[in-house]
């Protein structure tokens, strides 16, 4: 890896180039580098969300998953280099599958909404789709490993299940239900008393 920072204001990007981990340099607009500022604005992001109220299990989760994205963008940073492991993939895996399983089957479409943890959460999704589809096409010039863009796929969908999580955990008494897209099908449902399929 590369030297600790000590010096921030270094000015050796003035010409619009920035170094990666292995000592190359690359234009400030290079997708690998739209990719690791994808990954460190979910970072960001996801540690705004750390700045609200949380289930305890789910900061726990949270703050691995920043680690993890650290990783993320070491590997990215380094060509080559490999920090992710499929271990942080599984883990993901296995999240998805115990918070889904104590939340009720969705009825609709459902908006980002509801409280600001669960807001949060929902912009941390997007940022991880919009950095997934960087990682995507980066590999699509370069040499990729899968871990990677599997992470990414995974947390953006990790992310999805606990914004329903949040919107259910009631920390700022304004807890309560998914906020549901007003489609037709379930405005027909809600009007005739028909079956929700």
């Amino acid at each position: 890896m590369a030297n600790r920072l000590s010096q921030i204001a270094t000015r050796t990007g003035d010409d619009g180039t920035t170094g990666l981990g292995d000592g190359s340099r690359v234009p400030k607009d290079h997708l690998r580098i739209q990719a690791i500022g994808d990954v460190d604005e979910l970072n960001s992001n996801i540690g705004v969300l750390l700045a609200e109220p949380l289930p305890d299990d789910v900061r726990d989760l949270l703050i691995t998953i920043q680690h993890e994205l650290f990783n993320l963008g070491g590997e990215l940073c380094m060509p080559g280099y490999e920090l992710i492991k499929m271990d942080a993939v599984l883990g993901l895996d296995q999240a998805l599958a115990h918070y889904n399983a104590h939340l009720p089957r969705l009825k609709e479409f459902i908006l980002p909404a509801g409280t600001r943890s669960a807001a949060l959460a929902h912009v941390c999704r997007t940022v991880a789709r919009r950095a997934e589809r960087a990682v995507v096409t980066l590999a699509g010039s370069e040499t990729i490993k899968a871990a990677p863009r599997q992470y990414l796929n995974r947390l953006s969908d990790l992310l999805f299940v606990l914004s329903r999580v949040l919107n259910r955990a009631n920390l700022d008494g304004l807890g309560g239900d998914d906020v549901y897209w007003h489609s037709e099908r379930l405005k027909r449902q809600e009007q005739d008393g028909s079956p929700e399929d």
